[in-house]
């Protein structure tokens, strides 16, 4: 009798986990509340026709290195990886630059182009180190033991207050700053700085990749092989109570995985108490407001190297970007926010009518806002791009409560999938050499809320189905199922 498989939640992590285990043998079903598939890799036309915006995450520099897309095939995918990672404008009509080539971004850093090659070159040279130390749970001894201690050490000084004596050009620090806020949390944190040399290090290597079309080529491709090896997909479901849920006889081999918030598991029978109560104390951070626009061209950026960069982090200096994410962590917003903006049209003219565009920009805010940030958000590029308000044809925004009430896995809004801390880089969301598996037999999980976390790699999905199949006592290594 073939074993089934059931996936609570479409994003990346779960179809990751349905690829696999349809690999595997298994007669996999994915269930997802929305209407369509793809979670947080889903494009849609939110503004006019022929504009394509993406819903969720738009840029993706773990796709790259991750060991599951590279053995998925990183080919299936048309990436565009363009010459400039990312930029931050600084007033004055001055911007600094993070160019993929290493060098030529330090060269411009004057007195800081020593220490910018210092903090990134042992991590850019040794990527795969980095991606399988940051890739997996950190219970465990990593491969390269040298350049995870090298990592730790510099994330330490960074996220502390030695780290303001690391760089001193305003173009450095803001930089800097402009990739450490992705974390949404307070400044300076240790597990900021660690997630922002994670991505500076793909910033100055693999690059900022990002698909052309959207980022639901992502999606169409994982589900493409899916259904090739007989997995179906439920959309627009939500699923609320799983002890309603039919998903098959767990002593019979059958498996349920989680691309969802862990408190879903709660709904369980027989769930036990120690282990709850450590899925109810992990804790969810701070939100996301996004907004979409529709232009009738592009952005008029002082600056013109930063109208060549797909993401730009807007909020000016160090300084006002710490302020601001310092005020969302208290739970208010700055009247200057920072805010992560792409421009895929830059390299990809699938996105909007010939000569028009499209800009997809997010602020921080605290859980469960209901701010609408298009007013923000206008103003922060009107600061480095004049007549900016002028292009605007059409936008749409959502909130962080929207954002929750859409995504049952956002938790407030969390678009993370849990707090960016310290502690739960371990706790994630329970201390454990193997947190994917639960304790209730044949229930596993797959979300951004177990290693390694967020970001569009599909490893929570793959390393929860590889935890799954081994305790089945079948192959688990990536090579045996996408070789």
């Amino acid at each position: 009798m073939t074993r089934t498989a059931t996936v609570i939640g479409s994003g990346p992590n779960g179809l990751a986990a349905a690829v696999s285990l349809a690999r595997a043998g298994y007669a996999v079903r994915v269930i997802e509340a929305a209407s369509a598939p793809g979670g947080g890799v889903r494009t849609a036309a939110l503004t006019l026709s022929g504009y394509r915006h993406d819903v969720c995450s738009a840029v993706h520099p773990a796709a790259l290195s991750s060991p599951f897309f590279r053995a998925f095939g990183l080919d299936r995918i048309d990436w565009i990886i363009p010459d400039i990672s990312f930029a931050q404008p600084l007033d004055g009509g001055r911007a600094a630059i993070a160019w993929r080539d290493l060098d030529r971004t330090a060269e411009a850093l004057g007195a800081d182009a020593d220490r910018w090659r210092a903090v990134v070159r042992p991590l850019n040279r040794a990527l795969d180190a980095v991606a399988d130390f940051t890739g997996n749970q950190l219970i465990r001894m990593p491969q390269d033991p040298i350049t995870a201690l090298r990592y730790g050490v510099r994330a330490l000084e960074l996220g502390t207050r030695l780290g303001y004596r690391t760089f001193r050009t305003p173009e450095a620090n803001a930089l800097y700053a402009g990739v450490v806020a992705h974390s949404n949390t307070a400044q300076p944190t240790v597990a900021a700085a660690a997630s922002a040399l994670f991505l500076l290090a793909h910033a100055h290597s693999t690059g900022w990749a990002y698909p052309r079309g959207g980022a639901g080529a992502i999606a169409q491709a994982l589900i493409s092989d899916l259904v090739a090896h007989g997995g179906t997909i439920e959309a627009g479901r939500r699923i609320t109570d799983l002890s309603a849920l039919d998903w098959g006889d767990p002593d019979a081999g059958d498996l349920l995985l989680l691309d969802a918030s862990p408190r879903l598991a709660l709904t369980l029978p027989s769930v036990p108490g120690v282990w709850a109560d450590a899925v109810r104390g992990y804790r969810y951070g701070p939100a996301a407001a996004k907004v979409d626009f529709a232009l009738d061209g592009p952005i008029p950026w002082t600056d013109p190297d930063v109208a060549a960069a797909p993401t730009v982090h807007l909020g000016g200096t160090r300084a006002e970007v710490e302020a601001s994410e310092n005020a969302v962590a208290h739970g208010t917003v700055s009247e200057r926010p920072y805010v992560l903006a792409v421009q895929p049209s830059v390299g990809d003219p699938t996105r909007a009518p010939a000569g028009h565009a499209v800009l997809w920009a997010y602020i921080h805010v605290p859980a469960g806002s209901m701010l609408d940030p298009t007013e923000l958000v206008i103003r922060q590029v009107e600061r480095f791009a004049p007549g900016f308000r002028e292009r605007i044809l059409a936008s749409h925004a959502v909130s962080a409560q929207q954002r929750a009430h859409e995504n049952p896995a956002a938790i407030g809004g969390d678009i993370l999938g849990g707090a960016f801390t310290f502690a739960q880089a371990f706790r994630r969301p329970v201390v454990s050499r193997t947190p994917w598996r639960t304790p209730m037999k044949g229930v596993y999980l797959a979300s951004a809320a177990t290693p390694p976390g967020p970001g569009v790699h599909g490893m929570p999905g793959w390393l929860a189905a590889r935890q799954a199949l081994r305790d089945a006592g079948e192959p688990a290594r990536l090579g045996d199922l996408f070789g």
